[in-house]
């Protein structure tokens, strides 16, 4: 172990244990305070503002010093209008009531009845890419999940992650009567502390991995290894399949409403029907022509289903090829693709039934854009991030309402 690993390993078990301290006061709140805290938040956001804009500032020369990608430095950027979108999303999580804590199964034999209740985790461990955004995303989850959490981002947003921290999360907390301690934000650069995050099972039982690629998946399998469980989405681009049946003008307006941003979740695969390739093709690579987007056409040199958000010198890129129906369209994204999302455009409600039913990922569309899988878009709540694990489980948007555990009370009647 080298001395960054173990600087590493000290802060994130620090961070754990003053979380799981501070888990209690989350855990027995009233469901004011949590509202409170919220709330608390999202006024915050707006009187920190200009020290969170300094901070993002400072971040963003240095990114830019550093010659990160344009797609990398938009996400990282904070402006007066990105604060408001954060403030309004945390106002509408803030008024979302939360969830009963128990309910009664059935009676059983003796006099006795059985209860289901929702209890929380803990202490939950977030490990995200470089969008400072995203630091308040998940801090309001956990705290309306009522469960601790210690925080790692990428190194080029920490100036505004610990801004936001130290400005906004940790005074709403205390100001609703909780204990700040309860999030708690790693502040050592480096990807050492990103792996310390997923080796602390008896303090960190469950750790979000949010973000793309490999480095993701190395952490999930790095947090298996030690006993750690992690709900990650290391991959996704969406796949739109166009049946003869569509109409051009609904085509092109999901081809348009998917490529919005460059990222996971936009179009990456387009499955064009072979009976439609010739007359469709040119008006389809002419309009992503227009929309700066660079057409991969077959016959392809590299997978059907690569991952050009992964790809940062062609992420403007989406792969165009033919499909033989709807069944083998769906056939394609579930062998091919990480399996986020797929949707069809068409007119036939036979063949969309017949792609949707063949369909096995995560979201599936029918003449609706698979952008719409991001939680606030489809749940009107922030999310943590999108799970596609093929097991029982959250999957999709994954909110405060799946960060719990279930258990099982006996007594008497």
């Amino acid at each position: 172990m080298t001395a960054e690993d173990t600087q590493a390993t000290e802060a994130v078990r620090t961070a754990a244990r003053a979380a799981r301290a501070a888990a209690p006061s989350l855990a027995d709140a009233a469901d004011g305070a949590i509202e409170a805290a919220v709330g608390a938040m999202a006024r915050g956001l707006a009187d920190a503002a200009p020290a969170v804009l300094a901070a993002n500032e400072a971040d963003m020369q240095a990114a830019a010093d550093a010659g990160l990608a344009a797609g990398v430095r938009d996400r990282l950027r904070l402006d007066a209008g990105r604060l408001k979108a954060m403030a309004a999303q945390l106002e509408i999580l803030a008024g979302v009531k939360s969830e009963p804590s128990s309910r009664k199964i059935r009676d059983l034999p003796g006099g006795l009845v059985l209860t289901e209740r929702s209890r929380p985790v803990g202490v939950i461990g977030a490990n995200f890419e470089a969008r400072p955004n995203v630091v308040v995303d998940i801090a309001s989850q956990l705290v309306k999940s009522r469960n601790a959490g210690v925080l790692r981002t990428g190194s080029a947003a920490l100036r505004s992650a610990i801004a936001l921290a130290d400005e906004v999360i940790t005074p709403a907390l205390a100001a609703a009567g909780l204990d700040p301690a309860a999030i708690e934000l790693i502040r050592m650069p480096g990807k050492a502390a990103a792996y310390a995050l997923v080796r602390e099972p008896k303090l960190i039982p469950l750790v979000i991995l949010r973000g793309s690629g490999d480095s993701t998946r190395a952490l999930a399998a790095e947090g298996a290894a030690h006993g750690v469980r992690t709900l990650a989405h290391a991959d996704g681009g969406g796949v739109l399949y166009i049946h003869p049946s569509a109409e051009r003008a609904v085509a092109a307006r999901l081809i348009s409403s998917s490529l919005d941003r460059l990222g996971v979740n936009r179009l990456n695969l387009l499955l064009l029907d072979r009976r439609v390739w010739d007359s469709w093709l040119p008006e389809i690579t002419g309009q992503l022509a227009g929309l700066g987007i660079r057409v991969s056409l077959p016959p392809h040199d590299h997978p059907l289903g690569y991952e050009w958000a992964l790809d940062p010198e062609r992420e403007a890129t989406v792969t165009v090829a033919p499909a033989g129906g709807p069944a083998e369209a769906a056939m394609i994204a579930n062998d091919e693709t990480s399996g986020l999302a797929a949707g069809i455009a068409a007119g036939d409600e036979g063949a969309a039934a017949e792609f949707l039913a063949a369909y096995t990922g995560t979201g599936a569309f029918w003449n609706a854009t698979t952008r719409l899988l991001d939680g606030f878009k489809l749940l009107e709540l922030p999310e943590t991030g999108i799970n596609i694990d093929p097991v029982p489980g959250p999957r999709g948007p994954v909110t405060f309402r799946d960060l719990c555990l279930r258990q099982f009370v006996v007594t008497p009647a």
